[in-house]
């Protein structure tokens, strides 16, 4: 939800704001009344209210519809305006947890600059509450392959610990789940588990973000890092977190304690601390980038995620999995995978790895003009491609071959394909393609595709 409901008897400022806000991007709605606005709030929670104090001809007036809100709709930012306001209404606004306090005739660029805010803590707050209620429902940490188990063996190892852990892999391979998997089988599982956004928070509200502010008129707002206290903060994209807030949370990794913005007193926390990236830290580090005290302090575990494509085995898994959540969270109409679709994907590239597989699943049921299996063409037209390298064209180098070369072609980009769609294994290969796994390692060295095979799980290298 984005919109921004206003809530003022006087009609030219309903419309004034919400003409501003659509000018800038913002949906609105609005209310000239407590009853209106009561409705207003039942009907759809908002991103934000703008709330004036004084309604006339109303049961309520915007101190009594800010305690409603603080009570059913907490993760709703309130600001407050008036016509009439002083530093009493402020602070009593303040007090009973308004978001801020504007007087009228107010300043549009001030206006801006606090809805702006706001919108931002309201964002924060709901993505955090969704992780909270969605927990691993996406299924993201099923597997079965070799590399997955690898993985969630190394992630049991670190759960039961108090180590930071540094995750890292390619954008869409599972880090927030590893994490989330790291806080839930912890002895900190009944604790927070607050998200750290380094990417999309604006580097200069970074520091208010994370430590939080006070004064005298506006009271205490806790920060990120104070709302995780007992339990875990995950810093997602490390790697874009501000210089400038780096040496800060250097610091708070070394005390367990820092000050708010605007504040003097030392907030003691008790944090557990996992980050994750895409980014090669050390080579950032060497442009000035990233600070060297700080991955030392985040990367005492370092865990790397594997890609969709080191896992392929897990795909038709995970498409059935998301198949069963899209109906259950959609009402999408339920449809069976054949092998020769599983087949499709398995050999497609993933780029955007499990969260494309789930984009990819989740438009091929929203389009579907029926409701029987999904078929390999079904795929194409979303950005998981066919894997060009291992699919045979029959171009005109291929129609000038002798069949004996043709063949051998032929039997070269088949086999790839399928050790690609098998993640490399040799065996799962040699047993899908109907050969003696000793006979697919001489047809195999013969095409010039492997030297060697050492074991049963060999992984092909390469071509």
């Amino acid at each position: 939800m984005s919109d921004i409901l206003i809530v003022d008897d006087e009609r030219d400022i309903r419309e004034l704001v919400a003409d501003i806000l659509k000018d800038e991007g913002f949906a609105t709605r609005t209310a000239a009344n407590s009853d209106e606005a009561v409705t207003a709030l039942n009907d759809e929670e908002p991103a934000l209210m703008i709330l004036d104090i004084w309604l006339k001809d109303s049961r309520m007036d915007g101190i009594d519809i800010l305690k409603q809100v603080k009570r059913n709709n907490p993760d709703v930012p309130v600001i407050i305006i008036s016509g009439h306001g002083n530093i009493e209404i402020a602070v009593a606004a303040i007090k009973q947890g308004a978001y801020d306090f504007i007087e009228k005739p107010f300043n549009i660029d001030q206006l801006m600059v606090v809805i702006n805010r706001a919108m931002e803590t309201s964002r924060l707050r709901r993505e955090n509450s969704s992780l909270k209620r969605g927990g691993t429902q996406l299924g993201e940490m099923l597997g079965q392959s070799p590399a997955f188990k690898r993985l969630r063996d190394n992630l049991d190892k670190v759960a039961k610990s108090n180590g930071r852990v540094m995750l890292s892999g390619e954008p869409g391979s599972g880090k927030e789940m590893a994490a989330r998997y790291i806080h839930a089988h912890s002895p900190r599982a009944n604790a927070p588990f607050i998200t750290v956004p380094c990417a999309t928070i604006e580097p200069d509200r970074m520091e208010e973000v994370l430590f939080g502010r006070e004064s005298s008129d506006r009271g205490v707002e806790p920060g990120l890092l104070e709302q995780a206290h007992g339990g875990v903060i995950y810093f997602d994209e490390v790697g874009d977190m501000p210089t400038g807030t780096q040496s800060k949370i250097l610091r708070v990794l070394t005390e367990q304690q820092f000050a708010r913005a605007g504040g003097s007193d030392r907030v003691r926390v008790d944090l557990r601390v996992i980050s994750s990236t895409n980014r090669d830290l050390p080579a950032e580090i060497a442009a000035g980038r990233f600070r060297q005290e700080l991955f030392d302090r985040l990367n005492v575990v370092p865990i790397v995620v594997p890609s969709l494509a080191e896992r392929r085995e897990d795909i038709a898994a995970l498409a059935h999995h998301f198949i069963d959540y899209c109906q259950q969270t959609q009402g999408l109409a339920a449809r069976e995978l054949p092998d020769e679709t599983v087949a499709a994907l398995q050999s497609m590239r993933w780029p955007g790895n499990i969260r494309q597989l789930r984009n990819v699943i989740e438009r091929v049921l929203i389009l579907a003009e029926e409701s029987g299996p999904i078929q390999p063409a079904e795929l194409e037209p979303q950005g998981a491609t066919p894997d060009n390298s291992d699919v045979l064209s029959l171009g005109p180098q291929v129609t000038a071959m002798p069949l004996r070369e043709a063949r051998e072609m032929f039997e070269r980009e088949y086999l790839l394909a399928q050790i690609n769609r098998f993640g490399g294994n040799i065996s799962r290969t040699a047993q899908f393609v109907g050969m003696e796994r000793s006979a697919l390692h001489r047809k195999l060295k013969s095409l010039g595709v492997v030297g060697g095979m050492r074991g049963e799980d060999e992984l092909v290298t390469g071509k």
